[in-house]
């Protein structure tokens, strides 16, 4: 069995949720007896062809651009894979790429769509792009041999949406890092940022608005807490919202850039919470990454958010940065401690492996 996928900037250790869901599936796949290529955004990789443990990545040329990037690139892409990588399945990853699903059944290849998250809702879109990627989602589900959702409540809202087609929508969850189950030492903390073992606050992803760090800076400033707070990661395409977040930048309020391997699986270990105040996710990687390093979480009470089933206090209301804040002056009372157990048995990414293949390989015998 042949993949191809499309719609993700490349592997590994490119930040995003799409990003890090191919880095923990693919290789698993592999295992399990696929054959993939990942066909990368040229911007984000080195190497125009190298291999990931058993993946295939080739970059294909795009123009780095906040709004055109994706299409521009999935157009490149599928066509690039018909003439030479010849899958038997294309794997289109999120709900702008899904626009081209028709594209690709034309040129005679199967696709699979992962719904990774409803984009039309992230507040960066106008009003056009956000019915672009409606029109993209209706595509997707419409033409694709198959709809992978991440997310439980979004799996149900597009059976309930698409009923003619609900029966190609299957729900197939992001996972834990089995990596970040292990333990670290705190001497893999970045030096640099001056931190302390449960003395700092953590939050991680990209510095776009539907993430909510603006909501998480003002909760912090308003509240009593004396810890730090750490903000991992940056901004693909450094806008005014991104400026904007980065004049806060103080001694206690700390932008640590974008961290990979140990520095990161320490920086999760040793936080005394990690909170995630997004307005947008699909189903939330980091907030699993968390989980998985036995880090308590607060997070915004957001669907994809409360699919997770943490515990009630683990959450707070989206964009009310009071009650944020009080959570964040009362944290040692707060029981925010997960069972890991638990939900690597929701969360394992060696069952979703699993699932992802028998999906395609049911395809690629029908």
């Amino acid at each position: 069995m042949k993949v191809c996928a499309i719609g993700l900037r490349g592997i590994p250790d490119v930040m995003g949720g799409i990003e890090s869901h191919c880095q923990q599936l693919y290789p698993r796949m592999v295992k399990n007896g696929a054959s993939i290529t990942v066909i990368a955004r040229s911007p984000y990789v080195k190497q125009k062809k190298y291999t990931y443990e058993g993946v295939n990545v080739i970059s294909v040329w795009t123009l780095k651009h906040k709004f055109l990037e994706t299409f521009m690139h999935t157009f490149f892409a599928i066509l690039y894979a018909r003439i030479f990588v010849h899958p038997d399945i294309i794997h289109l990853h999120a709900i702008g790429p899904a626009l081209f699903t028709p594209l690709a059944r034309l040129l005679g290849m199967k696709v699979v769509v992962t719904h990774h998250g409803a984009d039309y809702d992230r507040q960066k879109w106008s009003p056009f792009a956000k019915k672009v990627l409606k029109l993209g989602e209706y595509l997707g589900v419409r033409f694709s041999n198959a709809t992978l959702v991440v997310g439980k409540t979004l799996t149900e809202l597009l059976r309930s949406r698409y009923i003619k087609y609900a029966r190609k929508v299957c729900y197939v969850p992001n996972g834990m890092l089995p990596k970040f189950l292990e333990e670290v030492s705190s001497s893999h903390l970045p030096q640099e940022l001056d931190i302390k073992p449960q003395n700092y606050i953590l939050t991680v992803g990209r510095l776009v608005p539907e993430k909510g760090f603006h909501d998480l800076i003002e909760a912090y400033k308003n509240s009593k807490s004396t810890d730090k707070l750490v903000i991992v990661g940056d901004a693909d395409h450094i806008d005014e919202y991104a400026s904007n977040l980065l004049k806060h930048k103080s001694d206690n309020i700390i932008f640590a850039g974008r961290r990979k391997g140990e520095e990161l699986h320490a920086l999760f270990s040793y936080a005394k919470v990690f909170v995630l105040p997004s307005y947008h996710e699909g189903l939330p990687i980091v907030a699993l990454e968390a989980i998985s390093a036995g880090t308590p979480v607060l997070l915004s009470d957001i669907a994809p958010n409360k699919d997770i089933q943490a515990h009630d206090v683990s959450y707070f209301e989206v964009g009310n940065t009071s009650q944020l804040s009080e959570k964040l002056n009362v944290l040692d009372s707060l029981n925010l401690k997960l069972d890991k157990g638990i939900f690597l048995s929701k969360f394992d990414w060696d069952i979703i492996a699993r699932e992802t293949f028998d999906a395609f390989e049911d395809l690629d015998t029908h």
